[in-house]
């Protein structure tokens, strides 16, 4: 009985001492900066991350160097982990996401989930609603060296011009020919599709910018702006 007993209160001290030495180096973590700062930076490192940038014109969709080539970290800082989902074409302009989350990546760019990305294209020449609807309808264009037949797509010529930041360079003008714009909405993304679309119809994309995917988008954004946003937030408006 004794033994027991005492066997017990020594259990019962070893509880009362792991708790209080616990307690204590718990708050040392939490309050002596360096090593606050070192648990934050580790904890950061293992959240999902997600933001939204505006990517500038001939910027390369990456964040590792490319000889004398602007890249993303040119204009973005952000943790060493987060990487573009997808790309954009150094060449184009607009929406591109960040993160970390490898399941959004499947999730986003996975032909089954078929999500509509809207582009901004301006076209060399008088486009006609002939054109229009053969994009709607689906056109030829090379994959791979293949012939291939674009899905089904929204246009529309914009009847006034969209407000969109200037372009440094700006696209070549010529007084003789117009440059109107269009609006696009996809549900794939082969490689240049939107360039390869419009010239299939006999106008050749000038200037293209990614405006949304989904409900993201760039609005009241500028080139080289960036917006973080929660999991919930940005999954919500990808769906």
């Amino acid at each position: 009985m004794l033994i027991k007993l005492f066997t017990n209160n020594i259990e019962s001290s070893k509880s009362i001492f792991n708790i209080v030495v616990g307690k204590f180096i718990s708050l040392y973590l939490l309050t002596h900066p360096y090593i606050k700062s070192r648990f934050c930076e580790t904890f950061v490192l293992y959240m999902n991350q997600y933001f939204i940038i505006y990517k500038p014109y001939l910027v390369a969709s990456q964040f590792s160097p490319i000889e004398n080539k602007e890249t993303l970290a040119n204009y973005f800082d952000v943790p060493k982990d987060v990487y573009p989902v997808g790309r954009l074409d150094a060449d184009s302009e607009g929406l591109l996401i960040l993160t970390n989350d490898t399941s959004l990546n499947h999730q986003l760019l996975h032909p089954s989930f078929a999500h509509q990305r809207t582009y901004y294209a301006q076209v060399d020449g008088a486009i006609t609603n002939e054109a229009i609807q053969k994009l709607e309808a689906g056109v030829t264009i090379q994959v791979d060296g293949k012939p291939y037949l674009t899905k089904p797509a929204r246009a529309a010529i914009f009847e006034i011009d969209p407000v969109v930041p200037p372009r440094n360079p700006p696209i070549r003008f010529r007084k003789e020919i117009p440059a109107p714009w269009i609006h696009l909405s996809l549900t794939e993304g082969k490689n240049r599709q939107v360039r390869k679309m419009t010239a299939a119809v006999g106008f050749p994309t000038l200037r293209l910018i990614r405006y949304s995917i989904g409900k993201l988008s760039i609005a009241n954004m500028q080139p080289g702006d960036m917006i973080e946003m929660g999991q919930k937030e940005i999954l919500y408006q990808l769906l």
